[in-house]
C-alpha cells in the first residue's frame, strides 16, 4: 500500500511541475507578439492539467480499490472519501481543461442573403423571381 501511496504521489507531483513549466513557459511567451506559439502552449496547459486532474482523482481511487481487495477496509474508506474529496475540485477542473482541448469549430462561409438586394442597373426584382 505503501508503494502505491509513494507512486501517485510521484505522479501527482511530476504532473503539477509539468504544468508550472508550461505556465512559466506562457508567462514568458506573452512578452512577445507570437499568438501561434502562445496557443499551442495554452492547448499544453490545459493537456497538462487535464492530466494532473484525472492523476489526483484516480490515484486514490485505485488505491482504494487494491486496499478493499486486501481485506484493508479502513484504509479502503479513507481512500474512497479522499478520493471524493478530491473529485470535487477536480472534475470541473478537468471538464473546462478538456473544453479547452477540442477544437474551435470551423468557420462556416456565409450563404446567400436573406433578404432582397438592388442589383445594378435599376432592376429592384428579388434574384430568383
Amino acid at each position: 500500500m505503501g508503494l502505491l501511496v509513494l507512486v501517485w504521489v510521484c505522479a501527482m507531483v511530476a504532473a503539477a511541475v509539468w504544468w508550472m513549466g508550461i505556465v512559466l513557459e506562457q508567462w514568458s511567451v506573452s512578452y512577445d507578439d507570437q499568438p501561434g506559439e502562445l496557443a499551442d502552449l495554452k492547448r499544453r496547459a490545459s493537456l497538462a492539467l487535464l492530466v494532473a486532474a484525472s492523476v489526483a482523482t484516480a490515484g486514490p481511487a485505485l488505491i482504494a480499490l487494491v486496499a478493499y481487495h486486501l481485506r484493508l477496509v479502513r484504509t479502503a474508506a479513507v481512500f474512497l472519501v479522499l478520493t471524493v474529496v478530491i473529485a470535487v475540485p477536480a472534475v470541473p477542473i478537468a471538464v473546462g481543461a478538456g473544453g479547452d482541448l477540442d477544437p474551435a469549430p470551423a468557420a462556416t462561409t456565409p450563404g446567400p442573403p436573406g433578404h432582397c438586394m438592388e442589383h445594378s442597373g435599376g432592376d429592384t426584382r428579388c434574384p430568383g423571381g
